[in-house]
């Protein structure tokens, strides 16, 4: 397969490729034909804004690797590139730029040692136990209603939400709260001002939170934080807010739609629903590839060139918006052969679903644990589940986040 010839950076910059409103409900067709361009496209976005869009697998690595795009929000060179690109000039004067995922070495390092001991593979291992209590206390509640649910409200949503409010010791009461909040804050359907409204409730009671649990610590990671590290390297108020900011939005979304995708995947795969069903010790295996095949990331966070740099051929000046496409990669035909296909046996999985480097998604091991465990009661209560008659599957409007609006099935035991 290759490339079309493609412009110079000046070139395609006078003639963004358009992604149109479209692109949410089939991101694939449209990374198929700028992929067919190049591995790197100027393209203009559904809102407007501008940017370098990779969708090829080996630039989208060397990309997360390469020292001169940055990630800190709240640099001089930040503000301008958002400003000569049309990007989202709130997201400067929010508490995003305080997020982990917004700083480059060394603060970046200081604040990933501080959460990477809480989220390693062995800390939450010992959370399987009750991430299995909590799915199978939502799949005897949906046994007790109709027929047809929709099993995004109903299971993987308050099991998400169940299991990173738990970890992070967030009152029952005040979970309602919180997934309204971080829905509307990935969302694309709400105007800016909604959005950062939303986002400074969000904070307001994340400060609260952490004043109550500086009182009177519990046994949660939000109290462990607030003691992790001494002198220096203990984060401050403010970095404490936005962590638990990040750690909540994070590992809500991605694992209650990484059991969602899982599911719709499921529902049109009768391959793959027959082979777990042989062996339901594949269904790891399953999820690594609903991770490649429809990763519940899409599209990753802001970055910026902070130098001409020359990316896959491509040359991209200073002050440029750089995208990474993680759910493109996952289907670069470069990398994975039948790359549009479902394949549990895929060997040599290398999907980019969490990233790749220093910004590599801090809470894998617990979307893993959370999406295998979510499917695998399921499909053991439910082995012949449906997509409920009459249902069409809608995906939500969301950059960052690829995932259903509602998932309507027909629960059959």
């Amino acid at each position: 397969m290759g490339y079309e010839t493609v412009s110079a950076a000046g070139g395609l910059a006078t003639e963004p490729f358009e992604l149109t409103a479209d692109f949410y409900q089939e991101p694939h067709a449209a990374y198929d034909r700028l992929r067919a361009r190049g591995p790197v496209n100027y393209v203009r976005f559904p809102d407007s804004s501008t940017g370098w869009l990779i969708t090829d697998y080996d630039a989208a690595k060397a990309a997360f690797m390469e020292p001169t795009i940055s990630k800190v929000l709240k640099s001089p060179g930040a503000r301008t590139a958002l400003a000569a690109n049309g990007g989202g000039n709130n997201l400067a004067n929010s508490m995003f730029k305080d997020m982990l995922v917004f700083y480059d070495p060394p603060e970046h390092t200081r604040l990933r040692v501080v959460v990477n001991r809480a989220f390693s593979s062995r800390a939450i291992s010992v959370l399987e136990p009750r991430i299995t209590e909590v799915a199978d206390t939502l799949l005897a509640e949906l046994a007790t209603g109709a027929a047809d649910r929709d099993l995004l409200e109903d299971y993987a949503i308050p099991l998400a939400v169940t299991v990173i409010c738990e970890l992070l010791g967030v009152p029952d009461q005040d979970r309602g709260n919180f997934r309204t909040w971080s829905t509307m804050l990935v969302s694309s359907d709400h105007p800016n001002d909604v959005r950062m409204a939303a986002v400074q409730e969000f904070v307001v009671y994340i400060d609260q939170l952490v004043n109550a649990k500086t009182a009177a610590p519990e046994a949660d990671l939000l109290s462990e934080l607030l003691t992790s590290g001494e002198g220096e390297d203990r984060l401050t108020h403010r970095e404490l807010i936005s962590m638990v900011f990040l750690l909540l939005v994070a590992g809500f979304e991605t694992t209650a739609h990484l059991i969602g995708n899982a599911v719709a995947t499921l529902l049109t795969d009768n391959k793959s629903r027959g082979a777990l069903r042989e062996d339901s010790g594949r269904i790891p295996d399953f999820i690594e590839e609903v991770l490649r095949y429809r990763s519940p990331t899409s599209e990753t966070t802001f970055r910026y060139t902070t130098a001409p740099i020359t990316l896959a051929g491509i040359d991209i000046p200073a002050g440029e918006l750089i995208v990474i496409s993680v759910a493109a990669a996952g289907r670069d035909p470069r990398r994975f052969a039948d790359a549009h296909q479902v394949d549990i046996d895929r060997t040599d999985n290398q999907h980019l679903a969490f990233g790749h480097g220093i910004h590599r998604c801090v809470g894998a091991p617990l979307a893993r644990m959370g999406g295998t465990i979510g499917v695998a009661r399921l499909l053991e209560r439910y082995p012949d589940l449906e997509l409920a008659p009459g249902a069409e599957p809608e995906w939500r409007r969301s950059y960052v986040i690829r995932g259903l609006t509602t998932l309507p099935v027909r629960l059959r035991h």
